[in-house]
């Protein structure tokens, strides 16, 4: 790194404050909300850090930058920016079809003859529901109701379930929780590891892999394939908001190129196009981003997940006394949590890239450039990005409880990429644009 680089980076962390007027009581970690702006450092990767099966052919197929992800490599952009970077990225899956490497999504086997058991009183969700070769979006929760992870759980056998997890190690919480449970199953994770398929050409891509079949496949059903020689599960599953599928290449250690480069074959006939995880489109879909939006001192109350509350699941599950006083509290009036997650449009540049910090909200607009609205901060962005079909720059935030209501006016600092101004804000509703499956958030909510 150049001294410049350096000098300008230590001028610019001297001054950042931890920003104290958000209430993040209730919190044991508060949320670091200093704005120290982009990190022009080299980071240290070793072989602490694992690369997935897939890693050396995402590096093949112009992976230029990655994250962490479940103490794995994680690709995060293919294609360059004179080239239209991750909005380019958007537009191949929007109307085209793509390919992502999505091996951090860690595979998490619990198998046994107590495997429902288990599974039921590890998620909130009522686990007898879920029928084999069904899946589900899950929560697990701490004893306070805290989110731990947000997988999909896959059920591909009466006694056999996958947690296909997000950003946080949940296999050593299950072991945990079993050595005082006891329940008869097995904890492990396997050698899956999958690759969505994400787009409106991604059933005509699927059924040339694996035939008419996959269009029979439901929303978060499962189906038994084979590519090339490799046994797959499939799932119509995504993190886009798109239409889209999940292939779990079974052995994947041995048998990661084969399925690969058996989807790049064939999916040249339909544009297919091999990019990062689209953040754009899941917030869109109001999708959240564990670690980013949520975490383990972040209710599903708080955050547009009720829904994966229960009301009648009659056995007991970790966090459910926790989650059934919090729901009352709510519905007399009296919610626990200080904060709450909303949608919001904002004005400013075009923001199309990741956000290096969480962004600060303030309470009413900028009526001009002499009225900045309020000078205290009363809540921060967690995931914001520019929306091509609504012309705007979108984001999910957190606000104080009580302003919640959709229309209400915010303003919100940018950093200095986009201008450094504060710009005006208005909660909207959630999602900003339809899902092509949509969940039984936006179901119930549309049937209101």
């Amino acid at each position: 790194m150049m001294n410049e680089d350096r000098d300008s980076m230590q001028n610019r962390t001297a001054v950042a404050r931890h920003n104290t007027e958000v209430n993040q009581s209730g919190r044991h970690v508060p949320i670091n909300l200093r704005q120290s702006g982009s990190t022009p450092i080299e980071l240290l990767i070793s072989t602490r850090v694992r690369k997935s099966p897939y890693w050396h052919l995402s590096v093949e197929a112009g992976c230029w930058r990655a994250t962490v992800y479940n103490r794995m490599y994680h690709p995060r952009n293919y294609a360059l920016p004179e080239d239209g970077g991750a909005m380019a990225e958007y537009h191949a899956l929007v109307n085209h079809v793509t390919m992502w490497n999505v091996a951090v999504e860690r595979q998490i086997q619990v198998k046994g003859p107590d495997a429902e058991k288990f599974v039921d009183f590890v998620i909130t969700r009522a686990a007898n529901l879920i029928k084999p070769m069904r899946a589900k979006y899950v929560i697990l929760c701490n004893e306070q109701g805290g989110i731990l992870n947000d997988p999909v759980l896959l059920r591909v056998a009466e006694d056999e379930f996958w947690f296909s997890i997000s950003d946080s190690d949940i296999e050593f919480w299950l072991r945990g929780v079993n050595v005082g449970k006891g329940f008869d199953v097995t904890i492990a994770e396997i050698d899956v590891a999958p690759v969505q398929i994400q787009g409106p050409k991604s059933e005509a891509l699927m059924t040339d892999l694996f035939g008419p079949a996959v269009s029979d496949i439901p929303f978060y059903g499962l189906m038994e394939g084979n590519l090339n020689g490799v046994d797959v599960i499939i799932s119509q599953t995504g993190w886009s908001g798109e239409k889209g599928y999940e292939v779990y290449c079974k052995d994947a250690t041995l048998n990661a190129e084969t399925v690969w480069y058996g989807v790049l074959e064939a999916g040249k006939a339909h544009d297919l196009m091999v990019i990062a995880p689209a953040n754009h489109r899941r917030i869109a879909a109001g999708i959240l981003s564990w670690g980013q939006d949520i975490d383990q001192e972040v209710s599903p109350f708080q955050c547009n997940l009720a829904y994966q509350v229960p009301r009648d699941k009659e056995g007991d599950y970790v966090g459910k006394a926790a989650l059934e006083k919090a729901r009352e509290d709510i519905e007399a009036g009296n919610s626990p949590y200080p904060l709450c997650m909303v949608g919001i449009v904002f004005g400013g540049e075009p923001v199309t890239d990741y956000a290096h910090d969480f962004w600060l909200i303030y309470d009413g607009a900028v009526e001009s450039k002499a009225s900045q609205g309020g000078n205290d901060a009363i809540g921060y962005v967690t995931s914001p990005w520019f929306s091509p079909e609504l012309e705007t720059n979108i984001a999910l935030c957190f606000v104080p409880w009580h302003m919640k209501e959709t229309g209400t006016a915010l303003s919100l600092a940018l950093p200095a990429e986009y201008g450094g101004e504060r710009v005006n804000a208005t909660i909207v509703d959630v999602p900003f644009r339809p899902s092509a499956n949509p969940n039984s958030r936006d179901v119930k909510k549309a049937n209101q």
